[in-house]
């Protein structure tokens, strides 16, 4: 890999999920890690978890919202970033509020980008550094109830993939990984953000008590393994997508809009939306 000396990696939103345990196994690996966490109250569970599990980290607040956070990072001498922290808008596109609207993009696209730039600037005067994206299945996909969510995680694709073009000739990697359905509590939590909607609730389109996450979700350990080892430059591929054996539906279900007809189920219930009814919260996948 041309940037196999990097060592100094941040990676945002490391206090739960995928971040928290990336960063764990990276400090594992040698490398020194950044870890961020959204407010002062994670800093010391992660310190106090890091130290349990035998490794150093050096744990940060980072909310990639707040501007004076992002300046402050400017001054860790980041080397790899990895832009995983985000949050999940779960609610119809015609339901959610202007407000939660507005903080699904802010959280999962406009905070990760301006930090990005910042960072970025720092790698293209060093000659070296390595971008890692955590996008979803749902910036390639979408499904009912996560569309606002998925709208946010196909921006990130879009500026990925410019990102990629854009910095080659500056020796900097970008990449992404795009994690499916996985039972860490993220997508259950997405069908619970009804709950605090200022909004009318008469007015809406669905009863969300009554709904659901539409899908058995799988064990986590194939997204640690794979997001480690891309932030580590042990992986080349810009998409990476887990698990892989979703990769061929994937890839079908980014044919349908070639072939939908404005008027294909018109009058009937879309089989995800039922499926959101009758699924059980955190099902996993049979083993």
């Amino acid at each position: 890999m041309a940037n196999a000396a990097l060592k100094k990696v941040l990676i945002t939103g490391a206090g739960t999920g995928f971040g928290y345990e990336a960063a764990m196994r990276l400090a594992e690996k040698g490398f020194a890690v950044i870890a961020a966490v959204e407010i002062y109250a994670q800093v010391q569970t992660l310190k106090r978890q890091a130290a349990e599990r035998g490794v150093s980290l050096q744990v940060e607040k980072l909310d990639v919202t707040n501007d004076g956070d992002r300046r402050k990072a400017l001054n860790w001498g980041v080397e790899i970033l990895v832009n995983n922290a985000g949050v999940g808008e779960g609610g119809s596109t015609v339901d959610i509020p202007a407000p939660n609207i507005r903080h699904q993009f802010e959280v999962n696209v406009t905070g990760p980008l301006l930090l990005t730039q910042g960072i970025a600037k720092q790698m293209i005067k060093r000659g070296a550094g390595r971008i890692v994206w955590v996008s979803s299945r749902e910036g390639l996909n979408v499904n009912p109830f996560t569309g606002i969510y998925s709208a946010s995680k196909h921006a990130v694709e879009a500026i990925a993939e410019t990102m990629a073009y854009e910095l080659q000739e500056h020796n900097i990697e970008v990449a992404t990984v795009n994690p499916g359905p996985f039972l860490t509590g993220f997508n259950d939590r997405m069908f619970q953000t009804w709950e605090s909607w200022e909004d009318d609730p008469s007015q809406r389109l669905f009863d969300y008590s009554k709904l659901a996450f539409p899908r058995a979700q799988f064990d986590p350990e194939p997204v640690y393994a794979t997001l480690t080892s891309v932030a580590a430059g042990e992986v080349d591929r810009f998409r990476n997508l887990e698990p892989t054996s979703m990769l061929e539906e994937t890839k079908r279900l980014q044919q349908v809009p070639w072939e939908r007809k404005v008027t294909d189920g018109l009058g009937t219930r879309h089989q995800a939306i039922q499926h959101s009814y009758e699924m059980q919260p955190e099902t996993p996948v049979a083993s």
